[in-house]
């Protein structure tokens, strides 16, 4: 079966590296398959066996998704793991760092900034440089103009009628940060091309569970972006283990509906 990459940047790190880092157990695996050996078999055959075999999407997409996902839910016993699977698949630290950093407006800056003590930390064991060379591409008086472009470019004339029709006292959350912060800090960014940016905010949305009419919206993006139904349902499959089934079941609904 044909696996599926989004383009992302073209800087790829080798990572054979890594390679000793997968193959020994961490401390915490080896402890639950001592002491739960059952529920160990069980994740083990889902993560390692079944699921690698199901959906299209390429195990460099899977690792962005996984990435996106913990980082999301706080999963941080399991990023240094998901660190060093991302740079095996060929993800740089440019796009291990900016997958992350594409979750803040989304998820809050706090948990972000969790994620990024765990990643940092996976990085240099792994004898990488944490520090990505910048990404940024505006500045204080250019990341509105910037941001609206990009916001503008994905959901159309919408966002003129939202911006005319806001109240002047919300106007600094809806108007402002949305377009400015959200869309001229982050879409902005290179390191990470826009089909990717928007799966992992499809990502990050469906992760956080009750923001439906978020997900709707960005689901339709991802379609206008170049993403296909496909590309989403397997970045629900990625998901799946650490989100549970009504979180799951609720985002694939939501892409039933919109990508019919």
């Amino acid at each position: 079966m044909k696996r599926r990459t989004l383009l992302m940047s073209s800087s790829i790190i080798p990572a054979a590296f890594a390679a000793d880092a997968l193959a020994t157990p961490s401390a915490q695996d080896s402890q639950l398959s001592k002491m739960d050996p059952d529920f160990s078999a069980i994740e083990d055959y889902l993560l390692k066996k079944e699921m690698p075999q199901a959906g299209e999407m390429a195990v460099k997409n899977r690792t962005m998704i996984t990435l996106a996902t913990l980082a999301t839910i706080s999963g941080v016993t399991r990023l240094h793991q998901a660190t060093a699977d991302a740079l095996k698949a060929g993800m740089s630290v440019v796009e291990i760092k900016e997958t992350l950093y594409q979750c803040a407006p989304y998820i809050g800056i706090t948990r972000v900034e969790s994620a990024l003590v765990e990643v940092n930390d996976a990085l240099q064991k792994l004898g990488q440089n944490p520090i990505p060379t910048s990404q940024s591409t505006v500045n204080e008086t250019t990341r509105f103009e910037k941001g609206l472009a990009v916001q503008k470019g994905i959901f159309g004339n919408a966002i003129d009628k939202m911006h005319a029709s806001t109240p002047e006292n919300q106007a600094y959350i809806s108007k402002q940060a949305l377009t400015a912060y959200c869309f001229g800090d982050f879409y902005t960014r290179t390191g990470l091309d826009l089909k990717a940016r928007e799966l992992i905010t499809f990502t990050a949305i469906m992760c956080l569970g009750g923001c439906e009419p978020q997900l709707k919206a960005h689901t339709a993006a991802n379609l206008s972006v170049g993403n296909s139904k496909q590309d989403l349902i397997d970045t629900i499959m990625v998901a799946m283990p650490y989100i549970g089934f009504p979180r799951t079941l609720n985002a694939l609904a939501v892409v039933n509906e919109i990508a019919k």
